[in-house]
């Protein structure tokens, strides 16, 4: 599953967007936003994501979607893991139901980390990047939350997955997922109204050609160390 990403700072994406042609929508109304080179979604980072209420803005949004019936920040924390939602059941799960059809986002990333399982207790990390070293997004599904001791209004969001293409297949070798890529065509279809039939025909596996992947050190798994650093996706070949 997708629970580890690096996503661009404002000046990348500020980069890219000028390389963009008008036809695709360049954004945008961008704020301070940092790099990270590895984050874990169970941390509850704030990222950059760009929403259907505001398709022309790259905002900060938290990991993890939360659902009406979550009340705190301590309640947050304790509720199910909602990092990722099935695009096969997503219409029907409780916490999701009620906002795909409405609520889908952008999460810009510059790439993703999966497991790898060769053999038996062991596992090796992979990171994967778009073949053109280019920022893209992952499809989301989001809902503004209330904390109700803050009265704080915050878009938290879960990253949709799908099964996997070739490529994934064989890197995730165990989850057998892939998280849902929204290609530059169709990142303005996903954020507008659409009836449900048209949200399935876009949660699909992306076709191969597009994304590359590497094995890393196992530097994403350990505790107690700084793991948001460029050598987090430095390629390892002696594994």
């Amino acid at each position: 599953m997708c629970y580890k990403v690096s996503t661009p700072g404002s000046d990348q994406l500020k980069g890219y967007f000028d390389k963009q042609e008008v036809d695709q929508g360049a954004l945008i109304k961008l704020g301070d936003i940092d790099e990270f080179f590895h984050v874990d979604g169970f941390t509850r980072p704030l990222l950059p994501f760009t929403s259907s209420e505001d398709p022309a803005s790259i905002e900060l949004a938290q990991w993890k979607l939360l659902p009406f019936l979550v009340k705190s920040d301590a309640d947050a924390w304790k509720y199910a893991n909602t990092l990722n939602a099935r695009s096969e059941d997503i219409f029907s799960k409780f916490s999701f139901k009620s906002y795909i059809g409405k609520t889908r986002g952008l999460l810009w990333v510059n790439g993703f980390y999966e497991p790898n399982h060769p053999a038996p207790k062991k596992t090796i990390p992979y990171y994967i990047r778009a073949m053109n070293g280019e920022p893209f997004t992952l499809g989301c599904v989001y809902a503004n939350w209330v904390n109700q001791d803050t009265v704080e209004v915050i878009k938290t969001f879960s990253v949709i997955t799908t099964p996997p293409n070739t490529l994934l297949g064989k890197i995730h070798n165990d989850g057998q997922r892939m998280p849902l890529i929204i290609t530059p065509e169709n990142r303005s279809k996903w954020l507008g109204s659409l009836t449900q039939e048209q949200i399935v025909e876009l949660m699909q596996p992306l076709p191969d050609g597009y994304l590359e992947g590497y094995p890393v050190s196992n530097l994403v798994y350990k505790k107690g160390v700084e793991t948001n650093v460029p050598e987090a996706q430095q390629r390892v070949d002696n594994i």
